[in-house]
């Protein structure tokens, strides 16, 4: 394959130097960051596999204090005309699938697991988990949700600085990029413009109102009235109404969220605390005016696909804070050459290498790969790479996810390559 630009360089040129990474874990600050060691190299690494034209696969270990991590990884030349990227889903925002089963269903020579999601509700009985994912998400230049408030995300600490808006997307000039997506939003009524707190989530701030629309799915929107900005397991709120708005004026009112279907065309407004005692005011019949978008905060080019996680490396450089302590399996991208390439990672959780590496590891891994710009996505039973081999039909999964078989999880990061 014919690689293009000084940054696929640069990853030829870390290739025979990824196998040097010894200790890794024993390793600091820009030491971690610079060239791979020039003794103790176990041998040469293996050369990566055209998958599909743009696309390489390869797998090799990183050894660490705690024994050897093994990690695969998808490099995408975003530069190349028969490739795209995109967001993988179910198809509903409150659901999960495989990644080997979204992918195939999309026509995806290679996938990686996404963003942190609500994966249970032990602290709140009887309340369903949505599986919804924790961060904004972009389907095909369509918004389908915004961000849960920081205190009600799933999955590790956030670095300093960082929020559940943060996001990796691929604008419409087909450049990856990390960036920050706001809710931007308001319902109207005849008496007052409230400000939307919440679009598709399944938390919302307290005393907020918040929309759900035919993307949100089947699922039960109870969840999105428990926890509160700062505590996910704070008891469901007491004070909540539910308003369906069908054609620009309200159908029906309950005082509890619902589940079931959302007719296209339809919103359902759910609120707690202030939120519920404004919706209250409503009444069937009344006009009422939905307005919602995403707001980036860096790029002013509009987004083909977003979703969320947290960033690891900005400009070359670790974020300050960075865990490196806590070893899991992890999934996590990489961006190079200006946005131009897409590193995806996921960790092997197979018992020999569950070691895993901590958040500071997996930011050097990165940065060994080239990428100036990291991105964590969720790791552990979710971890999941899968490529197709040339020639074959479907995907199959390259790394052994840890808990035995693959996890339904809410979304990933489908790579596609027309042959």
């Amino acid at each position: 394959m014919t690689r293009r630009g000084q940054g696929s360089g640069r990853f030829r040129a870390v290739r025979g130097a990824l196998a040097a990474l010894t200790a890794l874990g024993t390793l600091a600050g820009a030491a971690l960051l610079g060239a791979a060691p020039a003794s103790g190299v176990p041998g040469a690494a293996p050369a990566a596999t055209e998958i599909a034209p743009g696309v390489e696969y390869r797998d090799y270990d990183i050894p660490t204090p705690r024994g050897t991590a093994h990690a695969h990884v998808l490099d995408v030349d975003l530069r190349h005309p028969r490739v795209r990227v995109g967001l993988l889903y179910p198809g509903a925002v409150g659901a999960r699938q495989t990644v080997s089963a979204m992918a195939d269903q999309e026509g995806a020579v290679g996938a990686v697991n996404g963003d942190f999601f609500n994966i249970t509700e032990t602290q709140h009985p009887g309340v369903e988990a949505t599986g919804a994912p924790v961060g904004p998400a972009i389907a095909d230049g369509d918004t389908l949700k915004a961000a849960v408030p920081n205190g009600q995300r799933f999955g590790p600490a956030l670095p300093p600085g960082t929020t559940t808006e943060d996001v990796i997307g691929v604008g419409a000039d087909r450049r990856a990029r990390l960036d920050r997506m706001t809710l931007d939003g308001s319902v109207r009524t005849r008496e007052a413009r409230l400000p939307l707190g919440g679009l598709n989530q399944y938390a919302l701030p307290v005393g907020s109102v918040g929309a759900f629309t035919s993307d949100w799915g089947v699922t039960s929107r109870v969840r999105a009235t428990c926890g509160t900005d700062t505590d996910r397991g704070a008891p469901c709120s007491t004070d909540t109404y539910e308003v369906t708005v069908r054609h620009g004026r309200v159908a029906t009112v309950a005082d509890a969220p619902g589940r079931g279907a959302i007719a296209p065309g339809t919103t359902v407004l759910v609120g707690r605390e202030a939120g519920a005692q404004q919706l209250r005011k409503l009444a069937v019949g009344d006009p009422v005016h939905v307005r919602h978008r995403l707001v980036p905060s860096v790029s002013s080019v509009p987004y083909r696909f977003v979703l969320g996680g947290y960033p690891l490396l900005r400009a070359g450089a670790p974020l300050p804070g960075l865990d490196d302590r806590t070893a899991a399996v992890r999934t996590a991208a990489g961006i190079d050459e200006g946005g131009r390439r897409l590193i995806l990672l996921a960790l092997d959780g197979a018992p020999e290498y569950r070691g895993g590496l901590t958040i500071a590891e997996v930011a050097a891994s990165l940065r060994q790969l080239g990428a100036d710009d990291g991105f964590s996505l969720d790791g552990g039973g979710s971890s999941t790479l899968a490529a197709r081999e040339p020639g074959a039909p479907g995907v199959s999964v390259r790394n052994h996810p840890s808990g035995g078989a693959e996890r339904p999880v809410p979304n990933g990061i489908g790579v596609f390559s027309r042959l």
